[in-house]
């Protein structure tokens, strides 16, 4: 959680990053003089949630929880993975547009980082905003047992909140003695997916912050869960609205049965209510059972400011496509037409396929059967797909390196958000426009990982 004054002075909450020097790529002497951030892969046992117990063999990129990193826009960032796991792994920098090699998909964009080696990752982030980290090998394993953490992008302004706080939304699969169980149900990955035992926020169970009572706070709230979507409310007398989605500014609008779903970010802008000790709650009301994701308690005397006093958060350059010029490319989810049993590789699926794109089965991270690109894409040519879910199931997809605008809809209003994950629902057709700016080979997927796992699956070059 961080105050007004540690966002000015830039410091950071558990580990960090500062960034400073301009130019892409970093040479290896704008690499030495940048300040390094180290991203240990480690096995951890921690107490989650209310747990008097240590869960053992939780996955971390630190000693603890992993760290919330902040960066600046436009400066370069220089992250060393150092895996200490007994398994390979990478980082993936969900949301950001930045060099295809750095993009951490195991097999695709990078060899994978095996126990004792080491992977320099250096970008600049273009966009400012909220995203997260993961690996991108062993994924479902490796984001279930905890490696994934959330990224500030800062503003060029400060937009004026007093504080701002991470909110990491998971699940964890333990049983009753608090230790892992079976990450996944092949019945249930066949359909929605297999959900956690545990919800948990920054790994705790329902925790409560405290804030000046009348202060602004900036909730920035990230679904690192591999299966569940949230739909989140506040209170109909809330004062509160959402300013920006996965990591772009939006027309604000209240939280009000909001639905997001894994990879998705939403930022929040909440006045603390007056009156010291009042509560006021996110409530997560997709379970039969809703419970509050986060608390925000008022303390000490109000200081009685105003949402109106947060300006407009400043649009990110992300490439506007030509719609009068646009190529159209159907993008169909489906359920695979193969049931045959497949290997289970060392960064890739669980061993069957029940989903598809365009009928197409991927088998592993980045090196699968088909071991062609989907679809061949020109650089800086405006296109517009259309998601074709022909299941009865919501599907989060994601495009990496790219940030395409959600168009319209044939089953509801939807707004004209900037973003890198949608939620596509049952048997909807839905169409995104994007402009491709950088060469390479990018996965599309669904970010339910058994559903990403078990075939649906693809990626994209860009020429």
């Amino acid at each position: 959680m961080y105050s007004r004054r540690q966002i000015l002075k830039g410091s950071l909450y558990g580990m960090g990053a500062a960034a400073v020097g301009s130019g892409i790529p970093l040479t290896s002497e704008l690499m030495a003089s940048t300040p390094r951030t180290d991203f240990v892969a480690q096995h951890i046992s921690h107490k989650l949630g209310t747990n008097d117990v240590e869960t053992k063999n939780m996955y971390s990129f630190g000693p603890t929880i992993p760290p919330t990193i902040r960066m600046k826009r436009g400066e370069e960032f220089h992250g060393r993975l150092i895996n200490n796991l007994e398994e390979p792994t990478t980082i993936h920098w969900h949301g950001f547009r930045l060099p295809n090699n750095m993009d951490g998909v195991a097999y695709l964009t990078q060899p994978y980082v095996y126990m004792g080696d080491s992977f320099d990752y250096n970008f600049v982030p273009h966009d400012a905003g909220t995203y997260w980290y993961h690996p991108h090998c062993n994924s479902l394993d490796q984001l279930s047992y905890g490696m994934t953490g959330m990224i500030i992008v800062e503003e060029d302004d400060d937009p004026g909140f007093d504080q701002d706080i991470p909110i990491n939304l998971r699940d964890f699969r333990l049983g009753g003695d608090g230790q892992f169980i079976k990450l996944y149900q092949p019945r249930k990955t066949a359909r929605a997916g297999t959900f956690g035992t545990m919800r948990t926020t920054n790994w705790m169970s329902e925790p409560t912050y405290e804030a000046q009572a009348g202060s602004l706070v900036r909730l920035r709230l990230c679904v690192t869960d591999v299966t569940r979507i949230y739909k989140l409310s506040l209170p109909k007398d809330g004062e509160a609205k959402v300013i920006a989605v996965d990591g772009h500014p939006c027309e604000p609008f209240p939280l009000r049965h909001f639905s997001i779903g894994p990879g998705q970010r939403a930022d929040v802008a909440l006045r603390v209510p007056d009156v010291e000790g009042t509560e006021i709650a996110i409530t997560n009301y997709s379970s039969n059972n809703p419970w509050d994701v986060v608390k925000i308690k008022a303390k000490g005397q109000s200081v009685k400011r105003d949402l109106a006093e947060i300006g407009a958060l400043p649009d990110n350059p992300v490439p506007r496509p030509d719609l009068s010029n646009a190529e159209y490319i159907p993008m169909e989810f489906s359920a695979a037409a193969e049931k045959a049993a497949v290997p289970n590789p060392i960064c890739g699926g669980l061993g069957f396929k029940f989903w598809a794109i365009n009928t197409s089965v991927w088998q592993k991270d980045g090196a699968g059967d088909p071991n062609e690109p989907i679809k061949v894409l020109k650089k800086n040519k405006s296109y517009v797909f259309e998601f074709i879910n022909r299941t009865p199931h919501t599907h989060p997809i994601h495009i990496h390196g790219m940030t395409f605008q959600i168009l319209k809809s044939n089953k509801r209003e939807v707004a004209p958000w900037w973003t890198d994950t949608a939620l596509v629902l049952p048997d909807e057709k839905m169409q995104v426009a994007l402009k491709p700016d950088t060469e390479g080979d990018w996965l599309i997927h669904c970010h339910i990982l058994e559903h990403q796992k078990s075939g649906m699956t693809a990626f994209m070059r860009v020429e």
